[in-house]
């Protein structure tokens, strides 16, 4: 069922989490995340997760309130002035939208095995990706050239921080996830699964990832671009690979890295059919 309200300004007890939205951390530790945005609020509605509240400007309410129920969705929907939602956001909006949402449990050991198709699943692990926007990011290409499951360690940032769930453009809501305190045993333990563990690290050990052999299930780990992977994580990967480039350039931001090697393995993959 869904219950409208009309509300004047951003007063209202029912609108805290949003006047507090920049608070990220307080708000996962209260198992809730704020979605910033019409493409992100309507993944989040037909995305299944918990969705506690929506709110929109006038304009744009009779359209969302339809969309809710046409969905089954049970939620409250405030409907305020735009200058209400611009003081919660910090910038101009037109037609804007924000929901809060129920932040997922970790996905079992089991469901990040099960995803993908067996010899072609391709998961996604991060080592000490502090930034928020590269993780979603990250996931934002997952999602879109074949990658699922996202095992993270313990230094980076939760994929349902705010500016994460935005930068992923809503993505994140189809990807099973995973936190663990001890990454390279992790990783270890999806060897012993039968799963190869590559690096994307460069380096004199390091094959170019045109070379890497795809018709496998795959595990590809990233790290932050200034520190890479730590050695512990290193030793626990299979191999390595790097991304050819041109003299004087040595690195890339770790969200194009990602989408270079995701694509070249999709690539690789469809050509195998």
């Amino acid at each position: 069922m869904v219950t409208r309200r009309e509300l004047h300004d951003g007063t209202a007890p029912e609108l805290v989490p949003y006047r507090t939205m920049k608070a990220q951390h307080d708000h996962l530790g209260g198992g809730v995340f704020v979605a910033e945005g019409d493409k992100v609020v309507h993944r989040l509605i037909d995305s299944g997760l918990g969705l506690r509240s929506v709110l929109a400007p006038p304009r744009a309410a009779d359209a969302l309130e339809a969309r809710l129920r046409a969905a089954g969705r049970a939620a409250d929907l405030f409907v305020a002035p735009r200058a209400v939602l611009e003081g919660f956001t910090g910038f101009p909006i037109y037609q804007g939208i924000l929901a809060l949402g129920e932040v997922p449990v970790p996905a079992s050991w089991a469901e990040l095995l099960a995803a993908g198709s067996p010899g072609r699943r391709l998961i996604t692990a991060l080592d000490g990706l502090t930034g928020a926007e590269n993780v979603g990011a990250v996931i934002r290409n997952a999602s879109a050239l074949g990658a699922r499951g996202v095992l993270l360690g313990p230094t980076t940032a939760h994929p349902y921080l705010r500016r994460a769930v935005r930068s992923s453009m809503g993505t994140v809501f189809t990807q099973p996830y995973d936190r663990t305190d001890d990454l390279p045993g992790r990783l270890r333990r999806l060897r012993d699964a039968g799963v190869t563990v590559v690096a994307a690290h460069p380096g004199a050990m390091a094959r170019s990832i045109h070379r890497l052999e795809v018709r496998r299930d795959l595990c590809v780990v990233f790290g932050a671009e200034g520190e890479g992977l730590s050695a512990e994580v290193l030793d626990a990967c299979d191999e390595w690979v790097s991304i050819p480039m041109d003299a004087g350039v040595d690195s890339l931001n770790v969200a194009a890295a990602s989408a270079v090697v995701f694509s070249e393995i999709r690539r690789r993959r469809l050509e195998d059919g």
